[in-house]
């Protein structure tokens, strides 16, 4: 059954916190966006998932919920995580700003991006962004930045949409990429096999790479340079999946939906 017909308006929030090796501190962030001022949990809002990654020492939480309830659920979540993060003796490999990092809020159905900047005010609304990242068999973060530069959208003969940086992760390099969805009247061809995905909002057509190419096309390069690569990682969803998710979760009433899936942690 579709969103629409559900008669709920949903938008996600990919909220990323700094902390990932206390694990009751990021689920305690997480319960709290389901929570409502007098404690009970509000039936139009779940935790689809939950991504940390230890070295990192971060944290992304995806959260769905009608677009009437997402900003409340957000403050919730960020007043938890102001509390309990001590950014004083915090540490880990990515960059932050603070503990609460990035507030990106993305349409899911039945709204568009305006209305999500109207909920998200100055914390920020797009087209759904997607995080893969690819993991080459290097420790040479040099010839990381160079294959991530190779594919960033920015430069010449990169991948539209695609932002890249490169960090040390697990004794290799991790190639880690943003991946904007845009909207492009001239992408004809959109399946799995194919360079772009196709996903839509209120009739508005929006396209991304595909993961599958992204990996594909670091694994060339990196095969050029006389290295392989060791495997792919996916934050969260695929746009169509979250927005699955969303509305398969809300209708059945299951906030702490990432409890469900193949593991709190991925």
């Amino acid at each position: 059954m579709s969103s629409s017909r559900l008669g709920l308006r949903l938008a996600v929030c990919l909220l990323n916190i700094s902390e990932a090796r206390r694990k009751y501190i990021v689920e305690n962030v997480a319960k709290a966006a389901l929570l409502e001022k007098n404690g009970q949990k509000h039936p139009e809002v779940s935790v689809l998932n939950i991504f940390s990654d230890q070295e990192y020492n971060r944290s992304v939480i995806t959260i769905a919920a009608s677009v009437a309830e997402l900003g409340n659920s957000i403050l919730a979540a960020c007043l938890e995580a102001f509390q309990s993060i001590d950014m004083e003796v915090q540490e880990g490999i990515h960059p932050c700003l603070g503990a609460v990092d990035l507030i990106p809020i993305y349409p899911l159905s039945g709204i568009g991006v305006e209305e999500c900047g109207a909920v998200a005010r100055s914390i920020g609304a797009s087209p759904y962004v997607m995080n893969c990242n690819v993991t080459i068999d290097s420790q040479d973060l040099a010839l990381g930045k160079e294959i991530a530069s190779a594919i960033r959208g920015s430069n010449v003969n990169g991948l539209k949409g695609v932002q890249t940086m490169a960090f040390p992760h697990e004794g290799k390099i991790e190639i880690a990429c943003n991946v904007e969805s845009f909207e492009d009247q001239e992408v004809t061809e959109t399946s799995e096999g194919s360079q772009y995905m196709a996903y839509s909002v209120l009739g508005d057509h929006f396209y991304y790479v595909s993961p599958h190419y992204i990996e594909a096309q670091v694994k060339k390069l990196a095969s050029d340079r006389g290295i392989g690569t060791t495997g792919r990682a996916l934050i969260g969803f695929t746009p169509q999946e979250c927005k699955n998710c969303a509305e398969y979760a809300i209708k059945e009433g299951i906030g702490e939906f990432w409890k469900i899936r193949r593991g709190i942690f991925m």
